[in-house]
């Protein structure tokens, strides 16, 4: 006999009918034809911050910088179509296309495995929670974890102070002091894990980064960061 929870997902299917953002055809929120021409963020890229560089090491913005971040893996470039299902999400209370992002990233790491003991959702702040409702990155977190069966921490780290949307800060050294400190950790809970944050959308990586700078205050082996996409 169904769940009452897969009776609720029959009859919202059954209303409110699933269209993939990309192309509109029913059944998912993406469809097989426009996952195949999502526009892949694929090597050569900068070792750390994971943005296209054609020498395969460190890009300029990471050549000289002393991160605490291993390195961040982002399975797209930040346009089209997954640039629209990460909007649905954020702005538009698509939450349920979350199984579907998930699952991009659990194939991502099928073949880019990064060595790890719990997923750690970017936090946001008090006041964005409560106007958005839900943490995009936490939903994404939860359903990762799933697929991949790693547990997940969402309470791991969280916004110690409150901080300017990245968006309005244009440079890379306004992005990294706008969020120096932003972060913290609840006691020892990360002390001794391989930690992999989660979040949408990595632009600079100075948010990924200072989650890391938090985690490894707090005694955590090693930091890595996972977004959906990447802006280039």
């Amino acid at each position: 006999m169904p769940s009452s929870g897969q009776l609720q997902k029959v009859l919202v299917d059954l209303f409110f009918p699933r269209r993939c953002v990309g192309c509109g055809r029913t059944g998912e929120f993406l469809c097989p034809g426009c996952i195949r021409q999502l526009p892949r963020l694929l090597p050569p890229f900068c070792r750390r911050c994971g943005k296209p560089e054609s020498s395969g090491g460190l890009c300029s913005a990471c050549w000289g910088y002393r991160g605490e971040i291993e390195g961040i893996r982002s399975p797209y470039h930040f346009e089209g179509v997954i640039r629209q299902a990460i909007h649905d999400l954020k702005y538009h209370n698509l939450k349920a296309i979350c199984s579907s992002l998930a699952q991009l990233l659990a194939v991502y790491l099928e073949s880019n495995p990064v060595m790890a003991d719990v997923l750690v959702p970017v936090p946001l702040s008090s006041r964005r929670l409560r106007e958005r409702g839900y943490n995009q990155s936490a939903l994404l977190a939860r359903e990762l974890g799933r697929l991949v069966a790693l547990p997940v921490m969402e309470d791991g780290l969280y916004r110690a102070k409150d901080a300017l949307p990245q968006a309005r800060t244009p440079t890379l050294e306004e992005r990294r002091k706008n969020v120096s400190g932003a972060f913290a950790c609840r006691g020892e809970r990360l002390s001794g894990k391989r930690v992999l944050l989660i979040d949408d959308v990595c632009t600079s990586g100075a948010t990924l980064e200072a989650c890391a700078v938090a985690a490894k205050s707090a005694g955590a082996a090693s930091v890595w960061g996972l977004t959906v996409a990447r802006e280039t």
